[in-house]
C-alpha cells in the first residue's frame, strides 16, 4: 500500500457481522422463512450459515444475503463436526443454541480459533446442565457440547462480554424457568435488540456503571422475520481512521451501524481533533444507523482512551493504534487485556508492526502507549493472520510515501471481502504481489 492522494469519497461498508451472525442463527431456530438482506458475506458469517444448515435449517444464498427456512426449534444432529473457521462468534453462539437440545456437537476451527479460550462459555452452559469439553484449562477448541434439558440460572459474567451473554441467553430460551444474565459493564446489546423482532419477550434493566441485567423465560418460540442488516461499524472504522490521519482527507461511510455500544471510536476521533459528522439517522431492525463523515485535521493530538470506553471499541483498537501513530504526543490504551486473546495477540502484533515502521511504542500487559511521529514506509508487516491488524496497517500504508508490504492479507475477507478495492477507490495505491510478477 502506498499513498496516492488524500483519501476522499464515500463507501458502503459490508453488512454488520454481529447482526448477520445472529439473524442466521435466530432464523434457524424460528418457524417459517427469515430473509436476511444487506448481510455480511465474509467468511466468518458464511461459517454461521453453514452451521445453521448443518443443524437442519434450509439455507439459501441470495444476491445480498440469505433466506433461512427455520426448524421451529427442532434442530438436527449434524453429520460431522461444525467447522467454525476463524469465527469465535459462530462457535460461541451456536454452542449456546445446541446446549439445550439432545445433540452431541463437535466444533472445530482454524489454528487461530483453536488458541482462543472457551472456558467463559463453558461455565454457564455446564451450570445449566450441559456438558462442554475442550482442550486444557482454557477449554480451547476443538470443543464438544452435549446438550440436555437445561435449568435456568442467574449468571453474573466475570467480564462484560456480549458473546458470553448471547450464548447464555440462547441456551436460556430452551431452559426451564427464567435465565438472568448480568453484565458488569457496557457491552454490545445486539442479541437483546434482535430477539424481540423474532417474537421473544425479554427484560433488560440498566445497572450502575453501564452494566445491565437481561432476563428471558424459557419455552418461547421464535417466529421468522425479515432482517435488514446495517453496515458494519468495525469494518468502516479503518477507512474512517485513514481519513482522520490525513490533513484534507474526507471519507463518508454510508448506512453504518451507530449502536452506542459500538461507537466509542468516534468519540476518540473527536477528542483527537478529527471532525466527525453524522447524518441520515434511522433504524434498521432495532439498530440505529446513519452516514458518518470523518475529515482529517491539520494535526491530531494525543489522547488516553479511558478504560471504561474500551468495551465499546474493542474491535476498533487496531484502528485507534494507527490514529495514535499519526498524533502529536503519546496516546495510551489500558484495560485491554482482552486483546491478547483475539485472532492474534493484538497488543503484541500491533506493537511489532508499529516498531517495523519506526513508531515508538511501549507494550504493556493490558495495552499500549504510542508516541506519534513520522512512520516510514519500505518495510514489511507481519499480520499473524489477523484481519483487523491487516486492515489497520493497510490504512497506515495509504499515507506513506514508500510502499508498505505485508506477509499475508488472506484473513481480510473473513470480515470485509472488498476492503482493498474500497481503499483503492478512495484514493490509495494498492498493488497486489501477483500484479508485480
Amino acid at each position: 500500500m502506498r499513498r496516492g492522494r488524500a483519501l476522499s469519497g464515500s463507501f458502503a461498508p459490508p453488512g454488520d457481522k454481529s447482526i448477520t451472525h445472529r439473524a442466521l442463527l435466530f432464523g434457524a431456530l424460528a418457524g417459517g422463512m427469515t430473509r436476511v438482506t444487506g448481510a455480511n458475506r465474509g467468511e466468518d458469517c458464511a461459517r454461521t450459515a453453514a452451521a445453521a444448515k448443518a443443524l437442519g435449517a434450509a439455507v439459501e444464498t441470495t444476491s445480498d444475503g440469505w433466506r433461512i427456512e427455520g426448524t421451529a426449534g427442532r434442530l438436527s444432529q449434524p453429520a460431522s463436526a461444525i467447522d467454525c473457521g476463524n469465527s469465535g462468534t459462530t462457535l460461541r453462539l451456536t454452542a449456546g443454541t445446541v446446549a439445550a437440545r439432545a445433540l452431541d456437537v463437535h466444533f472445530t476451527g482454524d489454528v487461530s480459533l483453536s488458541r482462543r479460550p472457551m472456558r467463559r462459555i463453558a461455565e454457564p452452559l455446564v451450570a445449566m446442565g450441559a456438558t462442554v469439553e475442550g482442550q486444557g484449562e482454557a477449554c480451547t477448541p476443538p470443543l464438544r457440547v452435549r446438550g440436555a434439558r437445561l435449568r435456568a440460572i442467574d449468571y453474573v459474567l466475570p467480564m462484560a462480554s456480549a458473546q458470553v451473554a448471547g450464548c447464555t441467553l440462547l441456551a436460556g430460551l430452551a431452559a426451564d424457568g427464567v435465565t438472568r444474565v448480568t453484565l458488569p459493564g457496557p457491552a454490545r446489546d445486539h442479541t437483546e435488540r434482535m430477539l424481540p423482532a423474532f417474537g421473544i419477550a425479554l427484560e433488560c434493566d440498566a445497572l450502575a456503571g453501564g452494566g445491565r441485567r437481561v432476563s428471558v423465560r424459557g419455552g418461547q418460540a421464535l417466529a421468522a422475520t425479515d432482517v435488514r442488516v446495517p453496515g458494519d461499524f468495525s469494518a468502516a472504522a479503518f477507512l474512517l481512521a485513514a481519513a482522520a490521519c490525513e490533513p484534507g482527507a474526507r471519507v463518508t461511510a454510508r448506512g453504518v451501524n451507530l449502536n452506542p455500544t459500538r461507537t466509542a471510536f468516534l468519540e476518540v476521533l473527536v477528542e483527537m481533533g478529527a471532525e466527525v459528522r453524522v447524518a441520515n439517522q434511522r433504524l434498521e431492525t432495532g439498530e440505529p444507523s446513519g452516514d458518518v463523515t470523518v475529515s482529517g485535521p491539520e494535526s491530531l493530538r494525543a489522547f488516553d482512551v479511558p478504560a471504561a470506553w474500551l468495551p465499546r471499541m474493542i474491535d476498533e483498537a487496531p484502528a485507534w493504534a494507527i490514529v495514535a501513530a499519526a498524533a502529536r504526543g503519546t496516546s495510551r490504551l489500558t484495560g485491554a487485556s482482552e486483546l491478547r486473546v483475539k485472532e492474534s495477540d493484538r497488543i503484541a502484533t500491533l506493537a511489532a508492526g508499529l516498531a517495523a515502521v519506526g513508531v515508538e511504542t511501549e507494550e504493556h500487559a493490558d495495552g499500549l502507549a504510542i508516541t506519534g511521529g513520522r512512520a516510514r514506509g519500505g518495510g514489511s508487516i507481519e499480520t499473524r493472520h489477523d484481519h483487523r491488524v491487516a486492515m489497520a496497517f493497510a490504512v497506515l500504508g495509504a499515507r506513506l510515501e514508500q510502499p508498505l508490504a505485508f506477509d499475508d492479507v488472506s484473513s481480510v475477507p473473513t470480515s470485509y471481502p472488498a476492503f482493498f478495492d474500497t481503499l483503492a477507490a478512495l484514493g490509495a495505491e494498492v498493488v497486489h504481489v501477483s500484479e508485480r510478477a
